[in-house]
């Protein structure tokens, strides 16, 4: 190899450590389908999506820790999968909590301007679709897939242990059984201990008085 064919060597692996490097110390914000009149918008009546958002996720990496950030309206939903069956069926009515998130913001009106961040926790496929209108606008483009790298690994803020499971305060030990019969066979106890005390004075009284009797 001549003297320059290695320099230009060297000088390329510098550029790709570099790049490396780069890609390597912070995280992404993604805005989906690219800067606006982009964003995640579904056209009701012409049935088209805004963008090819499979085209756009292409352009991209995602790692983890980065955020999707999805400019959108109340007319679109969010949905973000790791379970191929759900995205290829186009809705969410049969997932599970444990592959499946849908992102809204509770809002009950049409039209209402929404923004939507969704962080990227997992490695591997990520699946993202609007199940609006029965699944009408996953059909029609209003889906993409993509690969998520490990990168710089979850940062502290989304590396959060999961909070411990739910576990009820112990109940209330039970009064003892049949305390009420208890505090009346008690009394009940007394009074004819104070009963027979009563009886053996009368005696001992009468004994005394015929004693006093008989010897008078």
């Amino acid at each position: 190899m001549s003297t320059k064919a290695a320099a230009m060597a060297a000088y390329l692996a510098v550029i790709t450590a570099a790049i490396g490097v780069t890609s390597a110390v912070s995280y992404t914000n993604h805005t989906v389908g690219g800067p606006p009149p982009s964003g995640w918008y579904f056209n009701s009546t012409s049935s088209i999506s805004s963008t090819n958002y499979s085209v756009w996720a292409a352009t991209q990496t995602f790692n983890l820790g980065d955020y999707l950030i999805f400019n959108t309206n109340t007319n679109q939903t969010v949905v973000q999968t790791y379970n191929s069956n759900t995205y290829n069926n186009c809705t969410s009515d049969d997932s599970s909590d444990n592959d499946t998130l849908v992102f809204n913001s509770g809002a009950t009106k049409f039209d209402q301007p929404l923004t939507i961040s969704v962080p990227l926790t997992k490695v591997g496929p990520n699946y993202f679709f609007s199940d609006a209108e029965d699944g009408v606008q996953c059909q029609h483009g209003m889906r993409f897939d993509i690969q998520v790298g490990q990168g710089l690994g979850l940062p502290p803020s989304l590396n959060q242990p999961p909070p411990p499971l739910y576990t009820p305060p112990p109940m209330a030990e039970p009064p003892p059984a049949f305390q009420g019969e208890s505090m009346y066979n008690g009394v009940e106890r007394l009074a004819d201990g104070i009963f027979g005390v009563a009886v053996i004075w009368a005696c001992l009284i009468v004994l005394g008085l015929s004693f006093v009797i008989f010897n008078g």
